[in-house]
């Protein structure tokens, strides 16, 4: 705990200036503004109920999330011992992952629990300097602007790396040590027309979208995994390729599988589970946990886990023994994932049903002929 509230304290040496919150930027940067709002980015504590659930149930006096989920709070080390709660009218509480926290990052301290953020020491009185990609920023009477490298190579490492607990169990894996952030800028990040700014000075063409594209977004997942499918006279291949540059499974609290229907005549002959998709072992991905042996859902106290995953573009060949097919059958292959599996849910009580709900990923169909 002790080098924990020393990383702490380096995240927030910087303090000394004034805040700009999430609101202020969109005086000059309203596209960015209004992308940003609904993204996960945006938010936190008091607006994402799995989060909050999630926290809450690892304890209920420390807050050790805010690293991440509440970075810009002006107590980080306060919540992170113990001393203080989310303050729901606390401005650098409400904004979570903010404009300004992300854009003050010096740069990334990896470490074996997890990477820490080191932020840019901001002088008193003076007007902060906010850091990015762009050649040739522009300044304003509320920032200065600076080309930082990090932007193109670790920034998003510090917080989506991984995340290890007290007894050395792996409870997020986001990327692998050899990874920098622009497999991640260039897929969640995509460049879009018009520039950062309202008053486009430079005539600046495009501008890296602030959406931050993720599983909440119904066309951007559908493109992380390949399936297809292959019959041999009774055993069918569900062949799945990752295409991202990061596991199938990040979360803990998440899951996804394969669900397969093969149909004669409109009616299900076959399918790879009857009730729960848990029954296909190789077809569940998930991660799973245990504390001294007996199984647990919230990975904060874990002793072992493990995750049955398809890593960063792997491959996996699921084969199953299947009825002999007549022509016109067809053959229906979904992936699927919940953004709470069924045991998670039921442990953290959620009262939004659409965190529980089966949501699609993609699906693809073959016509036996």
């Amino acid at each position: 705990m002790r080098k924990l509230l020393i990383a702490i304290l380096l995240c927030s040496a910087f303090l000394q200036a004034k805040y700009m919150d999430n609101h202020s930027c969109a005086e000059c940067h309203d596209t960015i503004y209004d992308e940003f709002q609904p993204s996960m980015h945006a938010k936190g504590y008091f607006s994402d109920e799995l989060h909050r659930k999630v926290a809450d149930a690892v304890s209920t006096e420390k807050y050790d999330c805010a690293v991440c989920h509440m970075p810009m709070a002006d107590n980080l080390a306060d919540l992170v011992s113990g001393k203080a709660r989310p303050d729901k009218a606390n401005k650098t509480h409400t904004d979570a992952i903010s404009c300004y926290f992300c854009h003050t990052i010096a740069y990334v301290k990896k470490a074996h629990r997890f990477n820490v953020n080191v932020k840019a020491k901001q002088a008193e009185n003076y007007k902060p300097t906010l850091y990015g990609r762009l050649d040739k920023p522009d300044h304003n009477d509320q920032h200065s602007s600076v080309k930082n490298p990090i932007y193109a190579q670790k920034v998003c490492t510090g917080c989506h790396s991984h995340k290890r607990n007290e007894n050395n169990v792996t409870i997020f894996d986001a990327m692998d040590g050899k990874q920098d952030s622009q497999e991640c800028i260039k897929c969640h990040m995509p460049e879009l027309a018009g520039g950062s700014d309202k008053i486009n000075k430079r005539a600046r063409e495009h501008h890296a979208s602030h959406k931050f594209l993720g599983i909440h977004d119904v066309a951007f997942r559908r493109k992380g995994v390949d399936i297809n499918i292959s019959v041999k006279g009774e055993m069918l291949e569900v062949i799945l390729t990752n295409k991202m540059g990061h596991p199938l499974i990040i979360q803990s609290a998440r899951a996804k599988y394969v669900k397969i229907v093969i149909q004669r005549d409109g009616e299900a002959i076959w399918k790879n589970y009857l009730k729960n998709p848990t029954e296909d072992v190789q077809g569940y991905f998930a991660y799973s946990f245990k504390k001294e042996g007996k199984k647990i859902i919230i990975p904060a106290t874990a002793t072992s886990g493990t995750a049955h995953n398809l890593g960063s573009k792997e491959t996996k060949i699921l084969s199953y023994k299947i009825p002999v097919l007549k022509s016109d059958d067809t053959i229906i292959v979904g992936l699927y994932m919940r953004l709470a599996k069924s045991d998670c849910a039921k442990v953290i009580k959620l009262e939004d049903s659409a965190l529980m709900e089966e949501q699609q990923i993609k699906e693809v169909r073959l016509i036996w002929e």
